[in-house]
């Protein structure tokens, strides 16, 4: 099944997740529908708790997330490790392009963890913040369609977590040696061949799955900024804050 919402703007990458959305169902390992979005996996669970074994994890004060399904155990644990979560606004939709959520306030408020964990929980108890508001992030999670072990990633494809680490990049708000990390069925894992990585990708230090943990080392030169050549304008008019935000970023 192709289908995709954003095939053609990468077609390098339109094949392999079409293969990875289609190999999820043919297993029976997807939970929900998985064509056009990160998808959701059997196992996911097991994905946080590899990924709370990075060393980084332990220290981290603040986590930032993505807000899809398969990483809310991820949200979860890190609520319940006391971290600060921030999380997107799903696709960026909104004036405010993030919500801050603090462990203590949720607790304070008698908001579930489990419920602040889910994308409709943390966008009604999240607290909105516009980027240069965030504090700086100790650790990265970003959502995948398809990765490999050097590194490489893809997302869904309408570029929205290269578009985020861009900006944090370009406000200082990545603490150093903050790990870009993704959780991931290992299905998802491919030959690294599979993925082509441009020049504005940002390629993963860690990989977790529901059997192992994966450490890239990954030899991919990370971007500086946003690339702004390659923002399209689909992007500018679907993201309300995108344009003010360059012009804030330009002055």
């Amino acid at each position: 099944m192709s289908g995709a919402r954003w095939a053609g703007r990468d077609t390098a990458k339109d094949s392999i997740r079409a293969e990875v959305w289609d190999s999820l169902v043919a297993a029976d390992i997807n939970v929900g529908p998985v064509h056009s979005r990160i998808p959701n996996f059997v196992g996911a669970d097991a994905a946080a708790r590899n990924l709370a074994r990075v060393q980084a994890w332990a220290s981290a004060q603040t986590v930032k997330c993505n807000p899809d399904p398969p990483q809310i155990p991820v949200r979860l644990r890190a609520l319940y490790d006391g971290k600060i979560v921030y999380a997107p606004i799903p696709e960026l939709t909104k004036g405010t392009p993030f919500v801050r959520l603090d462990p203590a306030e949720l607790a304070a408020k008698n908001v579930s963890f489990e419920l602040a964990a889910t994308s409709q929980g943390f966008q009604e108890y999240g607290r909105p913040v516009q980027f240069e508001e965030m504090e700086a992030l100790d650790f990265i999670v970003v959502g995948c369609v398809a990765v490999t072990r050097a590194g490489g990633r893809t997302g869904k494809g309408g570029g929205f977590a290269d578009l985020e680490l861009g900006i944090f990049r370009e406000l200082d708000k990545i603490a150093p040696g903050a790990p870009i990390t993704t959780s991931v069925h290992s299905s998802q894992v491919v030959d690294n061949p599979r993925v082509v990585m441009d020049a504005h990708d940002s390629a993963l230090d860690w990989i977790a799955t529901e059997t192992e943990l994966i450490e890239t080392g990954t030899a991919f030169t990370q971007p500086t900024g946003v690339a702004w050549d390659v923002v399209r304008e689909d992007q500018y008019r679907d993201i309300p804050f995108l344009s003010e935000l360059r012009a804030r970023l330009s002055e």
